[in-house]
């Protein structure tokens, strides 16, 4: 099927009527197109944002509320629908968008529509002068959202439903990989009642219809989830507009598993830390480092464990591993693999393409995890985000801290141990934004999110998320 932007309120095609193919990762057949949109389809969407603006961000908090309540329950009871297109469009399994990203999408609008009732900022008594400050949290005006492909609705609605619960009108671009369940969206934000204009959504390519959004000279933010590569290459354009940008990019992140761990939790969590949605998760841990007591032991059982997951079509309740989103994608995690061969790591299990009977042309890929002979190896340096990990023994917890930071990345980091003094250590010492200890993605939307070095500028996420969509404003007023 066609799809086309949200813009006002109403669906267009895109001015130029140029399109681009849709591809089902599950089959590799094209089964829809979307608009190739241009500067003028982001102008049209920017005009109507704007006339929008004044409008509301008037809008009482509670009215705000209301409207994203309705449109997360309205999520809720399309859960089905909203699965079935997310799952068809990134190749994920059905019942991982069932169970997380489609609630997930929900509790966003859900939370932020909660969190606006509950957001206070400051006031500062001058005593001896005779002064009160107060600060004012205003909506900035029209800002650019702009998502990936690895969890559409899920990160697409993570950074819109602060956005608009701020008081500012969104244009917003999902990724052209996965654009289906965005356009979705736009039928429930009107059935929500949503006025027209608040949030608009333009399709296309990065280069085109993302740069239009970047460089637009009056959308004042842009908060972009994706690759440090592009994420270099919006600061560069944004800096001498003096726009806000929040910027949640790659990750290499560490998974540090010592001897006195839980063990059976430890291998459990680690198997869906690794792989849960082919991987492909900023948050996976793809760096495995194992203290050498359990090291042996560790690699016999997590591989056993690997080695009995189901690769199969995503509409299967039982497939654990879907398909990879496009073939290119594909095509790149095959070539880390070819990488490690030449660097002598050591296939323990997967590397190799899967055929699913009556999908053969589907993006499917074994699971593979890849013992490597030392962590400056590009498999260990490098971003793959495909169901690939690494694995390597360590001796103690300063050499295992010192692996753990070598990289350009700091999103997340996992630890695995009871100690609590080296529970305390290692937190404070990892360059990471987010430390997990004897769990992995547990997560409460008030916390703030977001990495430090290539992995991005910023925090999303609760008040943070709220603060980053308002400009601050002091008043002082002697009396």
């Amino acid at each position: 099927m066609n799809i086309q932007n949200y813009i006002n309120g109403k669906f267009h095609n895109p001015i130029e009527n140029n399109w681009i193919d849709n591809h089902c990762p599950a089959n590799g057949e094209v089964y829809g197109q979307i608009p190739n949109s241009t500067k003028v389809d982001v102008e049209n969407a920017y005009i109507a944002a704007k006339s929008t603006f004044p409008l509301w961000s008037q809008t009482t908090l509670e009215e705000r509320s209301r409207i994203l309540i309705r449109i997360s329950e309205l999520l809720e009871a399309n859960l089905d629908r909203f699965a079935a297109a997310e799952s068809k469009d990134n190749g994920k399994p059905i019942s991982l968008a069932k169970a997380v990203d489609i609630p997930r999408a929900a509790s966003n609008f859900r939370f932020f529509g909660n969190a606006i009732t509950q957001f206070a900022s400051e006031s500062h008594e001058s005593i001896g002068q005779q002064a009160v400050n107060y600060t004012l949290r205003q909506p900035i005006g029209v800002v650019g959202c702009i998502s990936p492909w690895n969890l559409p609705l899920y990160l697409f609605t993570w950074k819109i439903a602060p956005a608009i619960a701020a008081g500012n009108c969104v244009v917003a671009k999902p990724s052209e990989v996965t654009p289906m369940s965005a356009y979705l969206l736009g039928e429930i934000c009107n059935e929500a009642g949503l006025p027209k204009g608040v949030l608009n959504i333009v399709h296309g390519l990065g280069g085109s219809t993302g740069q239009a959004i970047v460089e637009h000279p009056d959308i004042k933010a842009i908060s972009f989830t994706g690759g440090t590569a592009t994420g270099a290459h919006i600061a560069r354009v944004a800096a001498p507009m003096f726009k806000k940008l929040s910027l949640e990019l790659g990750g290499k992140n560490p998974n540090i598993i010592f001897a006195d761990c839980d063990y059976e939790d430890m291998l459990n969590t680690t198997i869906r830390s690794s792989f849960a949605n082919q991987g492909q998760i900023c948050l996976c841990g793809s760096r495995i480092f194992v203290e050498e007591k359990i090291y042996e032991q560790f690699k016999t059982d997590f591989v056993a464990r690997i080695k009995a997951l189901k690769t199969g079509h995503p509409s299967e309740a039982d497939t654990n591993i879907g398909a990879l989103v496009s073939k290119p994608h594909l095509e790149k995690v095959k070539e880390y693999i070819n990488i490690a061969k030449e660097e002598n790591g050591i296939i323990l299990c997967g590397g190799n393409e899967v055929t699913v009977a009556g999908y053969e042309n589907g993006y499917y890929l074994e699971p593979t995890v890849i013992e490597v002979p030392n962590d400056d190896c590009r498999v260990n340096q490098e971003e793959i985000f495909g169901p690939v990990v690494t694995i390597m023994p360590f001796k103690t917890e300063d050499t295992v801290l010192q692996m753990a930071n070598k990289v350009k990345y700091g999103l997340s980091a996992t630890i695995w141990t009871n100690d609590l003094k080296r529970t305390m250590r290692m937190s404070n010492q990892l360059q990471a934004g987010i430390v997990w200890v004897n769990t992995w993605m547990m997560r409460d939307l008030r916390t703030p999110f977001g990495g430090v070095k290539a992995s991005g500028v910023g925090r999303e996420g609760g008040f943070e998320a709220l603060r980053f969509f308002t400009e601050a404003k002091n008043v002082c007023i002697k009396y």
